[in-house]
């Protein structure tokens, strides 16, 4: 078997699927995008075709080693992404070649369904509020909100109160039979955030995520010292060399790799497998398509310590049979590969250039940048 063709599709909202044809008429899905950088990931796959077509898809971690190991500069968010996305398609190939589920091969699903959780969404507390109840009664056992303002690096007593009210908010409406965690984006300075999560405590969250930014762990291991709620990262880290820091010193008690950015689901695995040595728990970042929640499902029934998946779409318009969540949860798929039918048909009207772009934020006082 050998690849033939590669095709990257920009859809509405701001997904990228990929298509990956071979020889024998098996064709394999992923999702290779960047937020905000969709045809800066595509022109890196294009750069790296000339090494892929003709070679046989079922060589995964071959073909992975040498677009990883091959560019000379590692890592990153454009490489691995573009990596991520060719990966998944090569999974979904194998699988289909051989008529198992991905997850067959990965050593065989250690759980019969996926927990989910999604973001709870709201432009006020009321309207948060009353999101929060829907989720629960919808079933979902966990959800998700954030901090839903820009952040000095110290910010006012008031600032911290009207946070600390919106969130005990939620709490209060999904009592305590019902979990939820707080993302904080990276918006939030380790001083700050410290000061946060202790005003916090009282909630009993699931997680924080993103307490600050990702790029100094040692401030993250601050945060983590500080509170008893445990800490969440991963979203913006690539790759297990990114992960091992995080795990080695403690910083987070739950790693969220995006299977989409990471390097693909083997490079997942083994980072789920990194977790598993310091008792962390794993739960995949996931607020793209439905092919890279197809993927992550396809992981996490595998993963002795996942802890719930993150969703945005469940595939309605994209997929011919789109997953089906009951009372929080989605039964493990049984057909081979990622499991999943792109309908190609139907995703011709959200054809377009993809020129979505992240949101930029700025602060009113001063008009200074603040982090998204």
């Amino acid at each position: 078997m050998r690849i033939s063709k590669i095709e990257v599709f920009h859809l509405r909202p701001r997904f990228s699927f990929l298509k990956m044809s071979t020889d024998e008429g098996i064709v394999g899905w992923g999702e290779a995008i960047v937020e905000g950088r969709s045809r800066t990931v595509e022109m890196a796959i294009k750069e790296l075709e000339p090494h892929l077509i003709g070679q046989d898809p079922r060589r995964i971690e071959h073909l992975w080693q040498a677009m990883y190991r091959g560019t000379f500069y590692r890592g990153g968010p454009i490489l691995t992404s573009a990596i991520s996305g060719l990966e998944q398609a090569m999974w979904d190939i194998l699988g289909k070649s051989l008529g198992v589920p991905v997850y067959t091969l990965l050593g065989g699903p250690v759980r019969d369904r996926i927990k989910m959780y999604r973001g709870i969404g709201g432009s006020t507390v009321e309207e948060t509020v009353s999101n929060a109840k829907r989720l629960k009664e919808q079933g979902f056992k966990m959800m998700k909100t954030g901090i839903e303002a820009m952040a000095h690096v110290i910010e006012t007593p008031a600032w911290v109160d009207k946070q600390v009210a919106r969130v005990s908010a939620i709490r209060e409406a999904i009592g305590t039979d019902c979990d939820f965690g707080i993302d904080f984006h990276g918006r939030i300075s380790p001083a700050l955030a410290v000061r946060l999560v202790k005003e916090l405590e009282h909630c009993k969250l699931a997680f924080i995520e993103e307490p600050c930014l990702p790029e100094n762990v040692d401030t993250m291991v601050t945060i983590a010292r500080s509170t008893s709620t445990p800490i969440a990262t991963g979203e913006r880290l690539f790759t297990k060399w990114a992960f091992r820091e995080v795990l080695e010193k403690q910083a987070a008690a739950i790693v969220q790799p995006d299977l989409a950015h990471c390097g693909g689901i083997l490079e997942g695995k083994k980072i789920a497998a990194m977790a598993e040595v310091y008792y962390a728990g794993f739960a995949p970042h996931n607020p793209l398509g439905p092919i890279n929640l197809a993927a992550s499902i396809q992981l996490s029934a595998t993963v002795p310590n996942f802890v719930s998946q993150e969703h945005a779409e469940t595939g309605h318009g994209y997929l011919k049979n789109p997953f089906v969540i009951q009372n929080g949860y989605i039964e493990l798929p049984t057909a081979p590969g990622l499991g999943i039918e792109v309908d190609e048909d139907a995703i011709k009207d959200k054809l377009y250039d993809g020129d979505w772009d992240t949101p930029r934020w700025f602060h009113e006082d001063d008009g200074s940048v603040a982090d998204w």
